[in-house]
Formats: structure tokens, sequence, C-alpha cells
């Protein structure tokens, strides 16, 4: 194919793409040309600006003319630039997982660059974004009923807000895109978690007058290049994603169908937000991904041909092709772990089918690593656990799945009683479309049963919780301050290196217990607190010293010659 053929091929490519683009721009996916005669009229229009396209000279390098689709000529389609849009006001609410907060970060920073300010005051907002979750029942309910109060709102605040745009991001866009475009009609705008770089052409449309939506799913996006604006509570702590989506396939999880196949984050940007977050004076970073264990960065050459190979557990098998070759989860924990020795650093969520024992080892080896592993207990390794007998545990479980008898329940009351969790997350089941369960399986445990499994394990969870927590009596914890307590102004709380709670009088406190010299306890701050009592949701104590990851033997050391 000579070059003019080439050129013929990829102006008439270009056109049939650019039509089709202008189309769904347009009419947001259900527009018909043929319609009526108003929709006729602007198929000539559009026809009319196609004949505007490239030239030939455009497909040569060293033309140094630049074809715009959206220069002036085609101002109908263009994306508002940060000018038109430094009045607008977005306000969020994010609800579910660790990873919708990061999310929410994700989307601010994409809307800044945009021109968008952000509000915290619904009452100020011209967009109102929640960032949502599918992965129960429950949490989609609370979500409708959100948005139908949103939309009262919107029609109420009419008159003084007339561009007022609701939006949804995120798991449940994705889900139940339909429903909520087309029959219920409560939003104007859908993004899914791999559509955020969308948000400003999206609300450009929404601005108009359309519904817009993009809710595709992505095998490469991992917003590596986007760096979130964090939003921590008093600048202590942040989350940083690590990688996107997830490849188990649990027959109960809807995550690999509402984000996506696993993708990785390339190390090199993971090691930049971390140094970034460092120098803000953060003091704890939770690394973030559906399955940790399974991260594998594969953005080099070099990384690609690495003997680096996933190896399963014991007692693990899978009917999945071993995944090889690139960096993996302890080669990233290994390297941030050494950014910042004062800075805490924690992990969620790992799987235990793929545990590493170089996890472990680093969990021992390093002082800034927290002693403390999130295993979710549907699928609980025997050696895994064996060889975290000192490292505090947190876990999910849930009530009432499929074909679930009173015998098993008892097992899983039997697992709670005999490991002793101090932190967990737990819930009935709640079936989810798409998912293995879903098309293979029966929701047969009525929900009453569900509902009294879930009691009960609640109830024995806070009886273990609270054993392990009592036995801490008496121990000196170091905890990062996260600010007042709720329930008193008068009170600080923080956690200690286990995620539990500690909450402690405010005082003045000494910087060495040698010298004199008082200062106050501030957040971000590392304090030495003696256990004095205990129960299932938190310790109680009085801060003695401040202290950090490195100077906290010190610290206990002069403190115990001081009381003998």
């Amino acid at each position: 194919m000579n070059i003019r053929s080439s050129f013929r091929f990829c102006r008439f490519t270009f056109r049939k793409c650019l039509s089709r683009r202008l189309q769904w721009d347009t009419c947001d996916r259900y527009y018909c040309s043929k319609s009526s005669s108003t929709n006729q009229t602007r198929v000539v229009q559009l026809k009319n600006k196609l004949a505007c396209g490239p030239s030939f000279q455009d497909f040569i390098k060293s033309s140094d003319k630049t074809y715009d689709a959206c220069n002036d000529e085609h101002e109908e389609y263009h994306i508002p630039e940060c000018t038109t849009a430094i009045s607008l006001k977005v306000y969020f609410e994010t609800y579910g997982c660790q990873m919708n907060i990061s999310d929410t970060e994700i989307a601010w920073s994409i809307l800044q660059k945009a021109g968008y300010s952000r509000t915290h005051e619904l009452p100020e907002a011209d967009v109102v974004l929640l960032v949502t979750c599918s992965i129960r029942e429950k949490a989609e309910q609370t979500i409708w009923n959100r948005l139908k109060h949103l939309t009262a709102l919107k029609k109420r605040c009419q008159k003084h807000k007339p561009l007022l745009k609701i939006g949804v991001l995120g798991c449940m866009a994705e889900r139940l895109k339909t429903k909520l475009l087309e029959q219920e009609k409560l939003v104007d705008v859908l993004a899914g978690p791999d559509a955020y770089r969308d948000l400003p052409r999206l609300l450009s449309l929404g601005y108009r007058g359309q519904r817009a939506s993009n809710v595709l799913l992505s095998l490469e996006e991992t917003y590596a290049d986007v760096m979130p604006v964090h939003q921590t509570p008093e600048g202590h702590s942040a989350f940083v994603s690590i990688m996107r989506g997830c490849d188990n396939m649990c027959s109960y999880c809807i995550v690999p169908f509402t984000r996506g196949r696993e993708r990785s984050r390339p190390l090199s940007s993971i090691l930049e937000e971390v140094r970034m977050l460092s120098d803000q004076g953060v003091k704890e970073v939770t690394l973030l991904g559906q399955n940790v264990n399974s991260y594998r960065d594969l953005s080099e050459q070099h990384f690609i041909c690495s003997e680096g190979s996933t190896q399963l557990s014991r007692g693990f098998k899978t009917v999945y092709r071993t995944k090889q070759g690139g960096l993996l989860f302890s080669d990233l924990l290994d390297k941030v772990s050494q950014i910042d020795p004062d800075m805490r650093i924690r992990f969620t969520s790992p799987h235990p089918k793929d545990f590493p024992d170089e996890v472990l080892q680093l969990i021992q080896e390093r002082r800034n690593i927290c002693k403390q592993i999130h295993l979710p207990a549907q699928s609980g390794s025997s050696r895994v656990l064996h060889l975290c007998i000192v490292i505090n545990l947190s876990s999910d479980f849930i009530t009432g799945f499929c074909g679930e008898t009173e015998e098993d329940h008892q097992e899983t009351l039997s697992l709670v009683r005999e490991v002793g969790y101090n932190v967990g997350f737990l819930f009935a089941y709640s079936m989810r479309k798409k998912t293995h369960a879903y098309h293979r399986l029966q929701d047969d445990v009525p929900a009453p049963v569900k509902q009294r499994r879930l009691e009960e394990l609640i109830s024995v969870f806070r009886e273990e919780a609270a054993k392990v927590n009592m036995a801490l009596i008496g121990s000196t914890q170091l905890v990062l301050v996260e600010g007042e307590s709720k329930r008193s102004s008068e009170e600080l709380c923080g956690r200690n290196d286990g995620n539990v709670k500690v909450v402690f009088p405010k005082t003045d406190l000494p910087i060495q217990p040698e010298k004199p010299q008082m200062v106050p306890i501030t957040s971000g701050d590392y304090v030495l607190v003696k256990i004095t009592s205990a129960n299932s949701q938190c310790l109680r104590g009085h801060a003695l010293i401040h202290s950090s990851l490195n100077d906290r033997k010190t610290s206990e050391h002069l403190l115990s010659k001081q009381t003998m």
C-alpha cells in the first residue's frame, strides 16, 4: 500500500471514528439519526463539520500543522477550559472501602486540574459526586436513598441552583449504569473506576443538558501519572493505591466485574508519591490493593525478564496459570519502608493463598512496618497463621453464604475463638449479580437466619477482641495521634502498631525523660501510652512521653530507669 492509499484509509477511518464520537457526545448513546427531521438536520451539520477534517499534510511527520478536533470550529464539542469551570464547586461523598477514598483523591486531582474548586459544604456545590460501593446490597441501598434525597434537593433548589449536577462514580456506576441513567434518571453523570480521566468531558456534556456516562473497564489504567490530592485528617496518614482490579474471582465477590482485571502501578510512581507524603510530614501510609500479594510491576522490560513468580501457599490451588516475572510486593514493601524510617507502613488486603514468606520477614525486620495483617478468613491458612503468632490479625467474615449449614456457622465461631482477632468486618451475605454464586449457587439461607448468625458472630468476636485487648493492660504502646476523641474534647485518640484505637487524656509531655521541657501533643505525633483499661473496641491509658519509631526503645529504657 503506497503513502496516498494509506492516507485515504487513515482519513476514512478517522472520519468514521469522529462521526461516531460526535454522535455519542451529542446524544449520549440515545441518538437515532432517522427519528425526526430535527435529527436529520443535525446529521447534515455533522457531515459538514467532517468535511473540515485533516488533510494529507496532517499525516506527514514533518508537517508543522497540528489538527485539533476540539478547536473553535467545533466549539459545540469543546471541553471547557479551566477558566470556564473556575467558579464551579464540586462536593464529594465517599462510601465503602479505603480504595474509594483513594479514588476520591484521584478524581479530585483530575477535576482540580480542569479548573474546579472543592467545597465541603453541600449547599455550596455546583456538582455533587458520590463515590460508591457495590460489595453488598445494603451499601447500594444507602446510595439509592441518598440519590433520591439529592434529586429532591435539586428540584427544590432549581431557582437559585439551576446548574446543579449529580454524578455517581465507582463500582455502582459500572454495575447499575442502565438503571441509574434510563430507569430512575437520578443522575446526570456516571463514571466507572477506570474513567475518572473523562470526568471533565462528562461534566461538560452534563452542562449542555445531556446525560453522560463512561463505565468502560481498562486493562491498563492505573492512574500512575495522576498525583492524588490527599485529604488526610490533620495530614498524619494517607492511603496509596498500588494496584487496581482483581483476578481471584471469588464466588461471592463482585469486585472483578466492577473494577476489572488486575493491574499493578509502576513501582517508581508509588515511591514518588510516598516520598512526597513523607516531605509533607505524613507519618503513616497504607498501601492499597484488592490483593496486594499479587502486586507485579511489569512496566519495564528488565522487570518482565526477572525470575519472580507467584508461589501458592501450601494447601491452596488455582486453575490459573502461574504469573512470571516482574517486581513483587516484597520488593515494593522493601523499598517503601526505606524511604522514611519514622513513617509507619501498613498494607491491605493480602490474600492468604499467595502470602509470601518474604513479606513476613520484612515485617519482622523493619520497625516501621506495622505488626498487623488483615487476613480474610474466607480462605484461612494454618501455615500463615502459625507464622503470625506475634502479629495482630484482623479479618472479614460473612454469614449465611449459599448452602451454609449450622455446623458451618459453628466452625466460623470456633475460628474466631481460636485466633482472637482484634479488628473485624462482619456482614450478612447478599448475592451480587455477575458473580459465580449468582450463576451457579442458590441463596438459600433465610434472611432471619443470616441475621441471627451475624449477631452471634458479632457477640463472639467482641468477647475475644476484649480478651486480646485486655491482655495489653499494663503495657506501653507507641501511639500515632490522630486528634481529639469524638466523645470528649479533653481526650486525644490514636492507633497503636496493631491498628487498635487508644484513648488518653490531653496533656503536655516532655520530649525526653531527663529534660523538664513540656510541649503539647498534636496530631501526627508519636507518644508512648501506658495502658490502664481495655474493651473490645479500644484501649485507654495515659501518655508518658513524646517518642518516635526509631527512639521508642530508648524512651522506654529511660522511663524504666526513672521508675526503678
